[in-house]
């Protein structure tokens, strides 16, 4: 069994597989994101979660790699993270009040033998109504300006966020009961 190597500069990601007391090193990827513009969702996460983790085996040897990637969408819109406050604000306006879905694509790739598993998990999420004082407030935190649809379920974003269905984990950014499974798939047991 090779090392871990998590294919991202994500803080969210490193926190979570630290979480699990994992050991492993960080080598984000290096690829133009903007080339899957235009994917359906479900295609461009996981396409995006595979290129990155296809980027990093070229650059580890005998490694267990972990990539992903994680869109909102609402409305049948692609949510990203925001260009500027105005687009955040924007965004926040947008999920007011209704569902929207989180979409993460997961890739594990042994670089040794390039081995590959992709997967994607689909959360629903169910905001509140968000009075425009309330997003100004969370815009004034700095939270938003990083984050997929421009708010983080584990921070101040939490407080808009009346219900979900499906993986919290996937909408910080990367399902860990799926993880494991794909993991196990690789002869890396996380227990």
């Amino acid at each position: 069994m090779g090392k871990l190597v998590l294919a991202s500069a994500s803080p969210r990601r490193e926190e979570l597989l630290k979480q699990l007391k994992l050991q492993f090193t960080i080598v984000p990827s290096r690829i133009d994101e903007s080339q899957f513009n235009g994917l359906k969702p479900v295609d461009m996460v996981e396409k995006l979660a595979f290129a990155k983790a296809e980027s990093v085996s070229e650059l580890v040897e005998e490694a267990i790699i972990i990539a992903a990637d994680t869109v909102i969408v609402a409305q049948d819109r692609v949510l990203n993270k925001p260009e500027d406050a105005e687009d955040a604000k924007n965004m926040l306006s947008a999920l007011s009040g209704k569902e929207h879905q989180v979409i993460t694509g997961v890739a594990v790739m042994n670089s040794e033998t390039d081995e590959y598993l992709v997967e994607h998990n689909i959360t629903s999420v169910f905001m509140e109504e968000i009075s425009e004082e309330e997003i100004d407030k969370y815009l004034e935190t700095g939270e938003p300006m990083d984050k997929a649809g421009a708010y983080a379920i584990q921070g101040f974003g939490s407080l808009f966020v009346r219900e979900i269905k499906g993986s919290y984990y996937s909408v910080v950014g990367l399902p860990l009961n799926q993880l494991s499974k794909m993991l196990k798939k690789f002869n890396y047991g996380i227990l």
